[in-house]
């Protein structure tokens, strides 16, 4: 046999402690498992029965379709979280279609210039040149006059003639080496230089068709960055970030039609686990609406007349709830059309109404242990019999622990507990204490009669318990 010992310390200098079966645990952690092992009914509930929700937990409940419930509420909130999101990036796309259609005629401006790496650089140069070519040229051939070409005074010549000189210099002094060796470097560069400068007139034209285009290419490049205020050499750096920024508002799209299947699919499925929850309701509110009938009929109200009203929403609307709203109609007197509780039941119409509620939703709950708070204030004599049978009824199915000051309900009882509080040097004890066979008289009689007991309310109280069950 397993136990489950629930148990929580209240300091009067601290915060509390709460244990599970010794372990220490949180305080939601003992509400959550104590929810699903107690359900505690007390006799102030008959209010909450004028709030229209606590009508839908109970048909819910009632009909087993608690999970159902929160499935349906769970799909409603994908659903409204998508749907919220998709309306939010909708009108930021309403408000930046004039940027993006600006930014797509400028990122379609930079494709097209094409603006290549290291072009801008290399069209000037050439450029340069080619608007330089007849001064680049004449000084190129000057300069090939003056080293190679021309007449003996060229500088190669001449340093050709220097080297010849020096080796008809019969020395090998350290001095006179050095200079040939610096004669000859001279004319290896020199020759060199030829070469290089004959490479680079090879290159140079005078080409005024191939000036006009390099010309027009730069003049395009120049218009574009004129056009977005930079220098010619940020444009690289510009096309990417406005492709960028294209690209980011372009994605909006991309997600409103991502949301937009998912508000889709959200609303199907909510549907579908709407449609299977209404039909659930459906179904239970007739037996519901038949055994609160019976219940009603046992506590004198015959005349009484109860149902559960589904009303189904408008088309257009999706609610957390379901595809309905449900409210309890009752009417008291025959001939009178069913009306909501507030507006029908006097008080104490309404406290037998919700103790049959409570009754039926008791027989229906799966939680083991059922406490009934003093439900049956303002009922007496044979109805009150009547609430102490039907609590009995339950206590048979399960552990019910009921609170009352009914003598006719507590004579119903299985078992017997009083409950006293006591003032001893200042302080104040609560004890439960389990009765025997003649305290449960005892008690029973004083309920009935009062302080003073008497042969006469003692033989009442035996046959009450006698009679009991």
């Amino acid at each position: 046999k397993s136990e489950c010992i629930l148990r929580r310390v209240l300091s009067r200098t601290g915060p509390s402690k709460a244990f599970i079966n010794g372990s220490a645990a949180t305080l939601g952690q003992l509400r959550e498992i104590g929810e699903s092992l107690i359900d505690i009914h007390s006799q102030h509930e008959h209010q909450s029965l004028l709030n229209k929700s606590i009508h839908r937990r109970l048909v819910d409940a009632f009909a087993g379709a608690g999970t159902l419930a929160e499935t349906v509420h769970q799909h409603y909130q994908q659903w409204h979280l998508a749907n919220e999101e998709l309306s939010q990036l909708k009108e930021a796309l309403q408000s930046q279609t004039e940027q993006h259609q600006l930014l797509r005629y400028q990122l379609e401006e930079l494709d097209e210039l094409g603006l290549q790496p290291r072009e801008l650089e290399q069209l000037e140069a050439e450029q340069q040149r080619l608007a330089s070519a007849g001064n680049i040229l004449a000084s190129g051939q000057q300069i090939l006059s003056l080293t190679e070409s021309g007449d003996t005074n060229n500088c190669s010549s001449l340093i050709n003639q220097a080297i010849r000189l020096g080796d008809n210099i019969n020395d090998e002094s350290p001095e006179l080496t050095n200079c040939r060796e610096l004669l000859q470097n001279a004319q290896i560069q020199i020759t060199e230089a030829i070469s290089s400068l004959n490479h680079y007139l090879s290159q140079v034209s005078i080409d005024p068709q191939r000036q006009e285009i390099v010309e027009q290419r730069l003049s395009n490049i120049y218009q574009i960055a004129r056009k977005h205020q930079i220098q010619p050499a940020e444009i690289d750096l510009t096309h990417n970030k406005i492709k960028s920024a294209f690209v980011q508002i372009d994605g909006i799209d991309d997600r409103i039609a991502e949301l937009s299947e998912a508000v889709k699919e959200c609303h199907q499925s909510y549907l579908s686990n709407a449609g299977q929850l209404s039909k659930a309701r459906l179904t239970a509110s007739r037996t519901f609406d038949q055994q609160i009938a019976t219940h009603l009929q046992t506590l004198g109200m015959e005349g009484c007349h109860f149902i559960t009203q589904l009303s189904p929403l408008e088309n257009t609307t999706i609610s957390a709830h379901g595809m309905e709203s449900i409210e309890f109609l009752v009417s008291t007197n025959p001939g009178q059309s069913p009306r909501p509780l507030s507006k029908v039941a006097s008080g104490g119409e309404l406290s037998r109404i919700s103790l049959a509620i409570q009754v039926i939703s008791a027989q229906a709950s799966a939680i083991p242990v059922l406490i009934f708070d003093e439900v049956d204030v303002g009922i007496g004599g044979g109805t009150a019999e009547v609430v102490g049978r039907m609590l009995r009824q339950l206590g048979n199915a399960g552990q019910v622990i009921c609170v009352s000051h009914q003598p006719q309900v507590a004579a119903q009882a299985h078992q017997h507990l009083s409950a006293s509080k006591n003032i001893n040097d200042g302080q104040t004890d609560s004890q439960m204490v389990v009765l025997e066979e003649q305290e449960k008289i005892a008690e029973i009689a004083r309920m009935l009669g009062g302080v003073k007991l008497t042969e006469q309310t003692l033989a009442h109280a035996r046959e009450m318990l006698l009679g009991a069950g």
